[in-house]
C-alpha cells in the first residue's frame, strides 16, 4: 500500500473520513506557501493537494485564480514546486501529492516531471484535463517512479469512462462532485452520492470528493459514502484573509467534519 492509500486507510481505522486540502504553491509568497501546507498537516489534513499556478486554469473558482494569478505575477516557476515539495516533505510525513494541468507538464518533459518530484518527496498526481487514453507517456512515467496517477470522474462519465478511469488510477479517485465550480449542498451530495456509487460498481477501491466542498457539514455528508472530501477555496480563502493563523483555525474546524462516519463501501 503506498503512501496515499495508507493515508486515506489510517484515517479509516480511525473510524472518519480522509481530509484532502489543497493550497496554490507560491501563494501568496514561496516560504508562505511551504508553511501554510505544514499548517494543513498540523491541523488534521491526512493528504496535502498542491497546485502550481497555471495561466488558463479552466477548472478553478475565482478565489483560486487570484491566487494563482498573484503567484505567477510574483514569479513562480516550475522548480519551485519541487523546492515546496521537498521542504514540506522533510519536515511532515503528510503524503503531498500534485494537482496540475497537463500543458505545464509536457513543457517541462513528462519523465523530468516525474523523477524531480518523486526525488523531492512527491507522492503523486492529479491530472484534471487528461484523459487515461491520452495519458500514455504519464502512466509509463508514474508506472516508473512508483508516482501515483488520480484521474477524475464526473457526474457525465459513461459507465465505459468510470471502467477506465478506475483501471488506470492509483491512490484514489477525484470524484467532481458537479459540473462546474460550485453548487448547491442538495445537488452536491446527491449527484456525488451516486457518482461515487457507480465508481464502487466499477471496482473503485478509494473515491474522494472534491468541487464546492467548503465547510464542516459539507465534508460530514461526503464522508459517509466516500473515502475522503477534498477542500480548496475555503482554505485558500482563510490564508488570504486572515495569514496562516485563519488557515489553521479553518483546517481545524473542517478536519472536525471527518468524523461523521467510517465511510461504506455498500453504496
Amino acid at each position: 500500500m503506498n503512501r496515499v492509500e495508507s493515508a486515506i486507510q489510517k484515517a479509516q481505522d480511525a473510524g472518519r473520513g480522509a481530509f484532502i486540502g489543497y493550497l496554490p504553491v507560491g501563494f501568496p509568497d514561496l516560504p508562505t506557501s511551504v508553511q501554510a501546507a505544514l499548517t494543513l498537516a498540523e491541523n488534521g489534513v491526512d493528504i496535502i493537494e498542491l497546485g502550481p499556478p497555471y495561466s488558463d486554469p479552466v477548472m478553478d473558482g475565482p478565489v483560486i485564480q487570484e491566487a494563482t494569478q498573484a503567484a505567477l505575477a510574483a514569479g513562480f516557476r516550475m522548480t519551485d514546486l519541487f523546492t515546496a515539495v521537498r521542504e514540506i516533505t522533510a519536515a511532515t510525513d503528510v503524503p503531498v501529492v500534485v494537482m496540475t494541468y497537463w500543458n505545464p507538464v509536457l513543457q517541462y518533459g513528462v519523465d523530468r516531471f516525474a523523477d524531480d518530484l518523486l526525488a523531492a518527496g512527491g507522492a503523486g498526481v492529479i491530472t484534471p484535463d487528461i484523459t487515461p487514453e491520452a495519458a500514455g507517456e504519464w502512466i509509463a512515467a508514474s508506472k516508473r517512479t512508483g508516482l501515483d496517477r488520480i484521474f477524475l470522474a464526473a457526474p457525465t462519465s459513461s459507465d465505459e469512462r468510470l471502467e477506465l478511469v478506475v483501471s488506470s488510477s492509483t491512490g484514489f479517485i477525484y470524484t467532481v462532485s458537479t459540473m462546474g465550480i460550485t453548487g448547491e449542498r442538495a445537488e452536491l451530495d446527491q449527484a456525488a452520492w451516486t457518482l461515487v456509487a457507480r465508481l464502487r460498481a466499477q471496482g473503485a477501491q478509494r473515491a474522494c470528493v472534491g468541487i464546492g466542498i467548503s465547510n464542516a457539514d459539507q465534508i460530514a455528508g461526503v464522508v459517509e459514502y466516500a473515502d475522503g472530501a477534498i477542500v480548496g477555496t475555503a482554505l485558500v480563502r482563510a490564508l488570504r484573509d486572515g495569514g496562516l493563523p485563519a488557515l489553521a483555525e479553518v483546517t481545524r474546524t473542517l478536519a472536525a467534519g471527518t468524523s461523521s462516519a467510517v465511510p461504506s463501501h455498500e453504496n
